[in-house]
């Protein structure tokens, strides 16, 4: 089983959608394990450059055409969406989630997100400099763990070192981050997934994870206590120890 899950992954094609073998398999590397999972960038973001605005459905089905019927993913931050497509969460494909997720952005009376001012003004900061919102971004992202300086510069390295996605991608990411709630479609969700948080997250509140507990009773959540919103980066072995054992 172990063997034939290596194959699967291994062989994910891109097809427009960037996936070679860096980032995340470095990490996965620098941890000890002996294959690399294809790192596939959103449409319209990084390597799959060439996409606009995009649905998060849209996004989710694009990436699964390039996938086997089976298989196991890892997804970052919003990244971890994708389980909400319609043929994930209706069982017709199959698979094993695993994944920083935050079904809810945006701050609702019930949630604890982050300010919907807070992203409109991210929108326009990096409409008028990309460059240095982005690095402010990612310095936000490790801020607080003992590697913060070293992680944010390892994320700016690979973050700017890739082509820079059109303004109408970003804007239509931005919008999904503000608009969509999967908080009750991800209950529907008939596969298990794992959930993977830091104690240092300036994004993503760790209140949060046991609100998603009593949510999602069927999945996992791990709470690292010295990561904040990358721990695939502060702590590359204990994260991806806890993902693929």
């Amino acid at each position: 089983m172990a063997n034939n899950r290596r194959r699967r992954l291994s062989s994910c094609a891109a097809a427009r959608l960037g996936a070679e073998r860096s980032g995340m398999g470095l990490h996965h590397a620098a941890a000890g394990f002996a294959f690399y999972p294809p790192p596939v960038d959103l449409p319209g973001y990084g390597r799959s450059g060439g996409f606009g605005a995009m649905s998060l459905e849209a996004m989710a089905q694009r990436v699964l055409e390039q996938a086997p019927p089976q298989a196991v993913w890892l997804g970052w931050s919003w990244a971890g969406w994708w389980p909400a497509s319609r043929d994930y969460a209706s069982g017709t494909r199959a698979g094993a989630g695993d994944g920083c997720l935050f079904p809810c952005f945006a701050a609702r009376d019930d949630w604890p997100g982050i300010k919907p001012e807070v992203l409109a003004g991210f929108q326009q900061q990096l409409s008028d400099d990309f460059q240095r919102t982005v690095e402010r971004f990612l310095a936000l992202q490790t801020m607080g763990t003992e590697s913060a300086r070293q992680d944010a510069r390892a994320l700016k390295q690979a973050v700017l070192s890739l082509p820079m996605p059109s303004a109408e991608a970003l804007n239509g990411g931005l919008e999904i981050l503000r608009t969509v709630d999967l908080r009750q479609a991800l209950v529907r969700l008939p596969m298990p997934f794992l959930r993977l948080y830091g104690r240092l997250d300036g994004l993503v509140p760790r209140k949060i994870v046991p609100l998603l507990d009593d949510l999602w009773p069927e999945s996992e959540s791990i709470l690292f206590d010295k990561a904040a919103h990358a721990p695939f980066v502060s702590i590359p072995r204990p994260s991806a120890s806890r993902c693929w054992r």
